[in-house]
């Protein structure tokens, strides 16, 4: 009988559990190590007015396949919620203003829709509007977002619209973030066309083509997102070990692979060190993690992956009484412009937005009268923000709310949630170090790398990238040839909107 591949995924969050789940799909024996106390990484969810919320991810993309699909697959689909059809806004020069219509990430198609919006300034309007009739930017290597964006269309337009929208999802600056890595849907585009507008008129006219008729953008599971991790952990049949860190990646004599895993606590009774065989590797950890265990295998790539910077971030959930707004909320959240000077950066109405969590409510007794707000604070460069406590944080959060929104009163119930170094940054030159990274692996043979360091921040994107790993290590030769080794990075810009 022949013996099962034994394959290691270093790291549990949803790209880590993807893997897992493939490759026991597929027949591999799979242990997951995971170095933090428990499973699924930024899916994650408790209770606050008696109901479950999730405190990470939130959502997934529904335009893109692979979460819905890997959702119907586990059995899951009859638990998927779609968000209630209500609009988002912005708050930009002291009031909530709607998105302007025809836009594409922040960027504005339609000049005339955008005066309308009142989200810029008369000024910036105009400065906007030259993109019709200005010569053609050259688009070379890999500028950045703000540079671009900039260029063609304004500050204003970038500080008020497209920062906002790449803030809540990358917590990133614009003047850093990669045009082509963190606007892919753009960039291709842009390089075509001599005017952003008619480039992001022809990606609105792509994104309703490939978007099935009526369809929600969004979509979630009942109980929360968070619940996918317990599902695929499950499904994989793998063994997962918590608190249990990867200190050393070598090649073993046999051909394989040996990890050296100790507790994350240096004093903890079982934090003697021991080693893990294994035939091949998955690395679905963060990238300061990957790039330390690569550094004696793979010191170019290790370079590489410590080039890759993280943001950190908090997600505030606070939980009022009805009665405390005195205008109810019409819409779903609104982002905020970093120019308005708040703590948040954008709010979530989360007990509106979705039908399911209102639901629960009700069902909860008292949670009946209540509203869940879901703020999110923290963007890049900004650590000063988030060294503050959890009720100075929750405090902030509420006296901006309170100035936007018109709420008199104190939240009921209130959780903070910090992910520090959270969220990779996608700087310029993100897609290459990515191509050279995946190179470097697949080089060593039997070892990939996935996650949201590479594939995109989303998890469609995570579960594509961790599905590509699992079947770089299962191919019959683990050399460059049986590797993905220079797949494109795709980013799933949607992790964070309200």
């Amino acid at each position: 009988m022949q013996r099962r591949q034994h394959v290691v995924v270093v790291g549990a969050g949803v790209s880590g559990l993807t893997a897992a789940y493939r490759l026991g799909r597929a027949g591999a024996e799979v242990t997951v190590l995971e170095a933090a106390p428990r499973a699924g990484g930024k899916l994650y969810a408790s209770p606050v007015a008696g109901v479950p919320v999730d405190a990470g991810a939130e959502s997934v993309l529904a335009r893109r396949p692979e979460a819905l699909d890997l959702i119907e697959e586990l059995g899951l689909a009859d638990r998927v919620e779609h968000p209630a059809p209500l609009p988002a806004a912005v708050y930009s020069r002291g009031r909530l203003r709607a998105f302007p219509k025809g836009q594409v990430m922040g960027v504005p198609g339609d000049m005339a829709a955008l005066a309308r919006s009142g989200v810029l300034s008369v000024p910036g309007v105009l400065r906007a509007g030259l993109d019709r009739v200005l010569p053609r930017t050259r688009l070379e290597g890999d500028p950045s977002v703000a540079g671009y964006i900039g260029a063609r269309m304004g500050g204003e337009v970038v500080d008020r619209l497209v920062e906002p929208m790449l803030g809540g999802v990358y917590a990133g600056r614009a003047e850093r973030l990669s045009l082509d890595s963190t606007l892919p849907q753009l960039a291709p585009l842009a390089r075509e066309e001599r005017s952003l507008a008619r480039a992001v008129r022809r990606a609105a006219r792509q994104q309703r083509a490939q978007a099935r008729p009526g369809a929600p953008a969004f979509a979630t599971l009942r109980g929360g997102i968070a619940t996918l991790a317990d599902a695929l952990a499950a499904g994989s049949g793998a063994r997962v070990e918590t608190s249990a860190t990867v200190r050393k990646l070598e090649r073993a004599s046999s051909g394989g692979w040996t990890l050296t895993v100790g507790a994350a606590a240096p004093d903890a009774p079982s934090s003697a060190p021991r080693e893990v065989a294994a035939d091949a590797v998955v690395l679905a950890c963060p990238a300061p993690a990957a790039a330390r265990l690569l550094r004696p295998l793979a010191p170019a790539a290790a370079d590489d992956l410590s080039g890759i910077e993280y943001a950190g971030m908090a997600v505030v959930t606070l939980a009022y009484p009805r009665s405390a707004f005195s205008r109810p909320p019409s819409g779903s959240g609104f982002l905020v412009s970093a120019r308005e000077g708040l703590s948040i950066k954008a709010a979530t109405f989360s007990s509106l937005k979705w039908p399911w969590l209102a639901e629960e409510l009700e069902r909860s007794g008292p949670g009946a009268r209540t509203l869940l707000v879901r703020c999110s604070i923290g963007r890049a460069g900004e650590a000063e923000r988030l060294q503050r406590g959890d009720d100075e944080l929750a405090a902030a959060a509420a006296a901006d709310l309170a100035a936007v929104c018109g709420i008199a009163g104190a939240p009921a119930e209130q959780r903070v949630t910090r992910w520090g170094g959270g969220i990779p940054q996608y700087d310029t030159g993100h897609a290459a170090r990515v191509e050279r990274i995946r190179a470097a692996a697949a080089g060593l043979g039997g070892v990939a790398v996935c996650g949201a360091a590479y594939d995109g921040v989303g998890i469609p994107a995570c579960i594509a990238g961790a599905s590509r790993a699992a079947e770089d290590v299962l191919a019959p030769a683990h050399g460059p040839a049986g590797g993905a080794a220079t797949a494109p990075t795709r980013t799933d810009p949607t992790r964070s909107h309200p």
